[in-house]
């Protein structure tokens, strides 16, 4: 090494080798730039401190062999390589150099690396000499993980992303938590970071049907598009009630960024009522309990999120909303939506109640957006979501599915098909779409990891609980500090937990290895095993 390139370098003692023994973390810092040292397999790492979703403190996270599981949102990274390796979140993490030496550990920064937190992996771009299309429909995570794939992989072929929304890929997850956001701050790339890489997207434009036979796409402005191989991941929209007066002005569905700006302005100092406690219609309502005039939630069962949750969790998240405000409605559903000119003014219940109403919000569930195939060969379930295999293709070669709009083989279920509309299966599965659309076999192997605020308060969730007879909680739900567990054949299906992060990341880790939980082990009172 020269002289210039020592200049470059920055250098730290960061501690003594003893003070981390394996599978041990710590936050250290060298040149201001803070980072993680992590001993596993007996050698020291050092990454980046932070997630590259959200920026989580990833000192909090769980670390499992070579993997660390960010607390938040379940993102993983290799500490070794930096590499993320699940999802959400589209970028790597920053490594450096570390070096031990008479039992001191020291990490080493180049100068031009300090205050980097991000690492993107290299991209190749378009050829135009390559004649070989692949056309993307629908502009989520699913899409936006397997172009980014198809890059990182030397694919060099042409990239179309079609999609009926007005922006880029954006992250929808923030619209019914934050509702009146700037989009530039919910892109998760831009149309500039993409064009360099030859990158189309089509925005404001829907596939309105597909010649599979022909491999031809008819899209809404009247043109048509061929394809060489297709990836089908058009998402889902949220249902509509079915009463009089669902058609009124000022009865929104929350599907787009249009909506929720609009949402946001039209229930200003207002009367809200939310119809349907699911977890979009309950984030809704914790938003605007502290903008609106009023804010009411109808729903057909006892508690929110009964089904999925609980009877205990859906009583905590709905006294949570209660402490903001928030007047529910439950055991009722409506019976039909009043207007005057042609707008809302009430929400009439089979109750007999009447609300007073200037915006309806409607939360009641969705559908696969799976229309635009009726007439083609791609095979949909009876919910009208796209059937694939564990290597996300459909019944018909060279065309894909991923995201919302598919029902996929879960490997923690040994492969039972099911639908989940939740962002961070999107993307593994858009990245599995797209590796094996380059001809690089990789099955969808990863563990549902969800998430929702409501009141200030996040619950987390992993797993999947469908057909649970148990829960056997840790901690207390009425001081909304607890772990549940949902049991089924005396095997943990799923977790969910407030202010547990760091347990219920371990949780999914275990699960993601295969490892099996049982009854008896979260019934003991030692839960070492959690890295609690």
């Amino acid at each position: 090494m020269n002289e210039s390139e020592e200049q470059d370098l920055v250098t730290g003692l960061v501690c003594q080798e003893v003070d981390l023994q394996d599978g041990q973390m710590k936050a250290v810092s060298v040149g201001g730039q803070n980072l993680l040292l992590v001993r596993t397999h007996g050698q020291f790492c050092a990454v980046g401190n932070k997630c590259s979703h959200y920026n989580a403190p990833l000192i909090g996270g769980s670390l499992v062999g070579d993997r660390l599981r960010c607390p938040f949102h379940g993102a993983c990274f290799n500490v070794k390589t930096g590499d993320i390796e699940e999802y959400p979140g589209l970028d790597c993490l920053p490594t450096y150099k570390v070096k031990v030496q008479d039992g001191k550990v020291y990490v080493t920064i180049t100068k031009k690396n300090l205050n980097v937190t991000k690492r993107m992996k290299p991209m190749c771009s378009v050829e135009p000499d390559v004649h070989h299309t692949v056309v993307l429909i629908g502009g989520g995570p699913a899409s936006l993980v397997c172009t980014e794939t198809f890059q990182q992989n030397s694919y060099q072929g042409r990239i179309i992303m079609v999609t009926k929304d007005s922006l880029p890929p954006f992250d929808k997850p923030k619209l019914s938590k934050s509702m009146n956001v700037e989009s530039s701050s919910i892109l998760l790339r831009s149309c500039d970071f993409l064009q360099p890489f030859g990158i189309e997207v089509w925005t404001n434009k829907e596939v309105v049907s597909v010649n599979t036979a022909d491999r031809m796409l008819k899209i809404s402005d009247g043109t048509s598009q061929t394809y060489d191989q297709l990836l089908i991941a058009t998402r889902c929209r949220a249902r509509v009630v079915d009463c009089p007066g669902w058609n009124l002005s000022g009865v929104k569905l929350l599907q787009n960024y249009e909506d929720a700006k609009e949402i946001h302005t039209s229930c200003l100092y207002r009367n809200a009522v939310v119809i349907g406690t699911s977890f979009i219609g309950m984030e809704v309502a914790s938003y605007l309990s502290d903008k609106a005039g009023s804010v009411v939630v109808v729903g057909t069962s006892t508690y929110p999120f009964e089904h999925s949750l609980g009877p205990e969790i859906g009583k905590m998240s709905m006294q949570m909303l209660e402490d903001k405000n928030v007047k529910f409605y439950m055991n009722d559903s409506v019976a039909e939506i009043r207007g005057e000119n042609n707008k809302v003014k009430a929400v009439v219940l089979k109750s007999g109640a009447v609300l007073n109403a200037d915006v309806v919000i409607l939360g009641i569930g969705v559908i696969p957006n799976s229309d635009f195939l009726v007439g083609s060969e791609v095979e949909v379930d009876f919910r009208k979501a796209v059937i694939v295999d564990e290597f996300m293709r459909t019944n018909v070669p060279d065309v894909f599915s991923a995201g919302d709009v598919t029902a996929f083989p879960l490997a923690i279920r040994g492969g039972q098909r099911v639908s989940i509309g939740h962002w961070q299966m999107s993307n593994p599965q858009g990245r599995v779409a797209g590796l094996n659309m380059i001809n690089k076999p990789t099955t969808i192997e990863s563990v549902p990891f969800f998430w929702t605020m409501l009141g200030g308060k996040s619950i987390r969730y992993t797993g999947y609980g469908e057909g649970h007879t148990e829960i056997i909680f840790k901690g207390s739900v009425k001081e909304r500090t607890f772990l549940a567990f949902y049991i089924k054949d005396d095997v943990v299906v799923a977790a969910a937990g407030v202010m547990f992060d760091r347990s219920l990341a371990h949780v999914a880790e275990m699960m993601s290895e295969g490892r099996r939980i049982t009854k008896a082990q979260v019934q003991s009172d030692d839960l070492s095993w959690l890295q609690m």
